[in-house]
């Protein structure tokens, strides 16, 4: 069975790591194109783009691979044959699991040694790109600003390279000093080095303006103008590719390994500690200072009265109260910037350090992963029993799509510090576990859990909808119906129902019906004595009495809910309006379901009556 495995794995593998890279070049095609850029350097960051990339790939490939697997046993009746001869689920999944445990290994080795390198190298080399300047394209008609410090407009380009009707904003020396061309056409190239942007005007003329004081000046601003029938500008234009220094990255939370983030946290956790220790020092001799101007001399020690320092103040002349105010007042903005500032060092230093945590702990997710959703995959496939492209492709992609939401939250959830670390980096799996041992269950059992018509019949029984009575005349007949007897049994029972007709309303008081724990004990005598008359007339031989038995309604084991709870249970419940409320709603519906069938009851027995009445019982061949 792993050579079937295999194959189908290294292809999904491959299609998933396609998905993937599709999804990255799309989300940075924008920052890499127009920028002539070597293929060489697009080959090297799409290489370090898979790598990164494979954590997200992984998981997928394996989900689909095993339903794709498992689903083709299943539909070739491989599954079958290998159960019939005594061989269980578990036992067909083993050597998958023994293989899938070895590659959950291998994969938290690569994300600890690395996916750390390929991040490092990924992000350096797209924060170089993303640098780099792009190849000049002037548009037409519109103010071009790529060239840092100045502002072309091109109104025409000839198919030949020539530009018509050019304006050029120079503000390289600043604004004070920037000067304007205007020039009737022109033509552009780059430097044999790459670092400088050459352009010839023709037929044009220069103006400039010398006003050092700025424009609020009100003396004549000196200016000069200068016209040109041909003009050679330089302008430093750097269009090479410069890769960025690796080591910024390094020191990051991408660039750990675990042993590197465990060593970060210790030392971020004694930093932060000895920070909150110095603002908690510093606040507390800001609150508590006392300032004298020196010590009193007194050699008798008395109390004296504590001074009023409200009236104090109102006793101090005006312009002494304002300046008071105003001092306090700037000391209270001086220490609440201070905080404001110590805080936010805080919360970007513990933020950072959440970063760690949460980084430690992808290391391990991404294996654990790996088995959910081989535990997924495999037993899924053997439910649904299809293979190919087809139906495990698109649960596979609902699934992954549902595991990828859940940990992306969990992820921001870490990161914003609203949740844990580990509580926010293992939602998705403990999310996920229960459905894998959830599956793997039910297919060990054989269970449809993805057949329609169990859902269907779970719905009907949900709304209170029975199943039809079927009774057959039965070829032996042992004990011959006493019609006396049985009819002074359908009277009993159709007294019964009148009674409980008349008694019983459609609506059940709410906190009666919890009293009772949910249960209506007349109805329940009611079905326990309908099958017993039921039993008792099958062992008719009279067709006519046999068709009339199967219009009675089946009420066996009628509840008004569909568990069993005890009265304290019961009164809890009902004082749990969220929870109370909807069952009883529902209790409520069934209850009208089943005046419906009692009223039928009281029909069919008056029915069945006059059918004893009116024929005389004729012995057949075994009397």
């Amino acid at each position: 069975m792993l050579k079937k495995f295999m194959p189908i794995f290294l292809m999904t593998f491959g299609i998933c790591m396609f998905i993937v890279l599709m999804q990255f070049l799309w989300k940075y095609v924008d920052e890499m194109v127009g920028k002539g850029l070597e293929i060489s350097v697009l080959l090297e960051m799409f290489f370090y783009a898979a790598l990164s990339l494979v954590p997200m790939a992984l998981p997928l490939a394996i989900l689909l691979a095993s339903l794709m697997t498992f689903g083709n046993l299943g539909e070739q009746l491989e599954l079958l044959a290998m159960k019939s001869a005594g061989i269980s689920l578990p036992r067909i999944m083993r050597p998958f699991i023994i293989l899938l445990s070895f590659v959950a290994v291998g994969a938290f080795f690569f994300q600890n040694n690395i996916i750390p390198l390929s991040q490092v190298k990924m992000w350096t080399l797209l924060g170089s790109i993303r640098a780099k300047s792009p190849e000049l394209q002037i548009p037409e008609s519109t103010f071009s600003n790529q060239i840092e410090g100045y502002n072309l407009y091109v109104k025409r380009k000839d198919k030949d390279g020539r530009l018509n009707h050019l304006m050029i904003y120079d503000y390289s020396e600043g604004f004070n000093n920037a000067q304007v061309i205007v020039a009737d056409s022109g033509r552009m190239k780059i430097s044999a080095d790459k670092q400088f942007l050459v352009l010839y005007l023709f037929e044009g003329k220069m103006f400039k303006n010398f006003n050092k004081d700025g424009i609020g000046s009100s003396e004549a601003i000196p200016y000069m103008k200068e016209s040109f029938k041909v003009r050679e500008m330089l302008i430093r234009f750097d269009s090479d590719f410069h890769r960025a220094d690796e080591s910024i990255l390094q020191d990051r939370y991408i660039g750990k390994n675990l042993a590197d983030l465990q060593s970060s946290i210790d030392s971020m956790t004694a930093h932060l500690d000895s920070i909150k220790q110095m603002n908690a020092r510093a606040i507390y001799q800001q609150s508590y200072r006392k300032e004298l101007e020196g010590a009193k001399e007194e050699d008798t020690v008395h109390t004296e009265e504590i001074p009023d320092f409200d009236k104090l103040c109102r006793e101090l002349p005006t312009d002494r109260q304002a300046s008071i105010l105003r001092q306090v007042k700037n000391t209270l903005e001086t220490t609440k910037a201070d905080y404001d500032f110590k805080a936010a060092v805080l919360s970007s230093d513990e933020k950072e350090m959440r970063r760690h945590h949460t980084e430690m702990h992808q290391k391990f997710t991404l294996s654990f992963a790996c088995l959910i959703f081989f535990f997924i995959g495999a037993p899924l496939g053997a439910i649904i029993r299809k293979g190919g492209l087809g139906m495990p492709v698109v649960i596979s992609i609902f699934l992954f799509i549902f595991y990828y939401v859940i940990n992306n939250i969990g992820l921001k959830m870490a990161s914003n510090g609203m949740w844990q670390p580990w509580q926010g980096m293992w939602l998705s799996s403990a999310v996920l576990l229960p459905l894998g041992i959830f599956l793997t269950y039910k297919a060990s059992n054989d269970s449809v859990i993805l057949n329609a018509d169990t859902y269907v019949e779970g719905l009907k029984k949900l709304i209170g909808k029975r199943a039809t009575r079927k009774i057959e005349k039965k070829e032996v007949i042992m004990f011959h119906v006493d019609n006396a007897i049985w009819g002074a049994q359908i009277e009993r029972l159709k007294e019964q129902c009148e009674t409980y007709l008349k008694t019983s309303g459609q609506w059940m008081p709410y906190f009666r019906f919890w009293e009772q724990g949910g249960r209506d004990p007349e109805a329940e005598r009611i079905s326990v004595q309908l099958e017993e008359l039921v039993a008792e007339g099958s062992n008719s031989d009279r067709h006519l009495v046999l068709n009339k038995l199967m219009d009675y309604p089946i009420l066996n084991g009628y509840y008004p809910i569909h568990f069993r709870i005890s009265r304290t249970v019961g009164k809890i419940l009902g004082w749990l309006f969220p929870i109370g409320l909807p069952i009883y709603l529902l209790a409520t519906y069934r209850r009208k379901l089943l005046l419906h069938d009692i009223r039928t009851m009281t029909q069919v027995s008056n029915e069945l009556l006059n059918i004893l009445k009116n024929e005389t019982y004729e012995p057949n061949e075994h009397d």
